[in-house]
């Protein structure tokens, strides 16, 4: 078998679905991509088993197959071509795959590719059409409050929810948690799933430069997304998700709102001062003035900063993790936040300000931490 391909188009496509691919896998099948060929199109393929990527592109071939090649091997040795016509010649008798382009000639030993994982077939599934942008919006504003906890498989993942009041994704940790809601995405059938964190990354860095409709297919085990030439297929996390909405407090008396930027870059500077296992800052809030400060006793380092800002309620001082903090308040982007809280013991609310514009509605959770005087 014989096929002549642009060596940097090859070189994007595998570069696209190579983030599949663990570094180190029980099955040593799945190190290579799959390269299978139908009519002038080939199709490349990479898999972890819970996670299968494909994308295709057109070259010219003399016959059909498919073949399992060593993936690193191949990416390092593409990533040195300048723009060139590749071609691959595949001996099946001595089980060595040829590659020559203008400088040269590669040979390497190749895998069969019926050896190679298939992507399940999603049966019985529900559908939805749902732009790129938004995709990536809601993975971009949820997936940095997923948690790492292998005890609890289901918080490690970002929670979606379809209903015909709008499409929700929520994702905690338990010391923090970011409920986004889109009201412009309705859906005829209501579903509920959890998404793994690395296909999500995955989708995140190519969805962003797509601009086009991605087709969604669900059902209890798996989910597909399907865009221009790219499939990505994901085993969901089984499990129940929390309660997300009985941790929101509802009844929030004290009010702050404050620039977004001036905020931030606040938190930053006073943090580098603060204790290195427990990140703490505190906030003091009186009148229409913030105290920001923090302290780490071991080695006498200390800030504290001020910054003016509208407040509604009784004067409260709270303790925050300042790395939450500052993931939630990056993540927001308007000039003005709002902080709601209610007590020092209980959780702190960001909100953008404007909020439920543009169809869609953002709430972000922040638990304190205990002062200590």
């Amino acid at each position: 078998m014989k096929f002549i391909v642009s060596s940097s188009k090859l070189l994007k496509q595998i570069q696209t679905i190579s983030g599949v691919i663990n570094s180190s896998n029980t099955l040593p099948i799945l190190d290579n991509i799959l390269f299978e060929i139908s009519d002038n199109d080939l199709t490349i393929s990479a898999s972890d088993l819970e996670t299968t990527m494909s994308t295709s592109l057109k070259v010219e071939a003399d016959e059909n197959g498919s073949v399992a090649i060593p993936a690193k091997l191949l990416l390092d040795t593409l990533k040195t071509f300048p723009e060139q016509p590749l071609t691959f010649l595949i001996d099946n008798d001595k089980n060595s795959l040829e590659i020559s382009s203008d400088q040269g000639k590669y040979a390497l030993a190749f895998q069969n590719g019926s050896e190679f994982p298939k992507a399940p077939a999603i049966e019985a599934s529900s559908t939805a059409l749902i732009h790129s942008d938004i995709i990536a919006m809601g993975i971009n504003k949820t997936i940095f409050a997923t948690g790492n906890d292998d005890l609890r498989p289901v918080m490690s993942g970002v929670f979606c929810k379809f209903s015909d009041s709008g499409l929700t994704l929520v994702a905690t940790d338990a010391h923090k948690l970011v409920r986004y809601t889109r009201y412009d995405i309705k859906s005829e059938q209501n579903a509920e799933f959890i998404l793994p964190k690395k296909p999500l990354n995955i989708l995140k860095g190519i969805l962003a430069a797509a601009n086009e409709d991605v087709k969604i297919e669900y059902n209890e085990t798996n989910a597909k997304f399907n865009f221009g030439s790219i499939t990505l297929t994901c085993r969901l996390i089984d499990g129940k998700y929390p309660n997300y909405n009985a941790v929101i407090p509802q009844e929030n008396s004290n009010k702050l709102t404050i620039d977004r930027l001036s905020f931030l870059n606040s938190v930053k500077r006073v943090s580098i001062f603060s204790n290195k296992t427990t990140h703490q800052i505190r906030l003091k809030i009186a009148g229409n003035e913030m105290h920001i400060s923090a302290e780490d006793i071991d080695f006498a380092n200390k800030a504290d900063e001020r910054l003016s800002c509208q407040y509604e309620g009784s004067d409260i001082e709270i303790g925050f993790n300042s790395r939450f903090l500052l993931e939630m308040i990056s993540s927001l982007e308007t000039e003005q936040i709002h902080l709601e809280m209610s007590a020092p013991n209980r959780a702190g609310i960001l909100l953008p300000e404007g909020n439920s514009q543009d169809g869609e509605d953002i709430l972000m959770l922040v638990m304190p931490v205990m002062l200590n005087n």
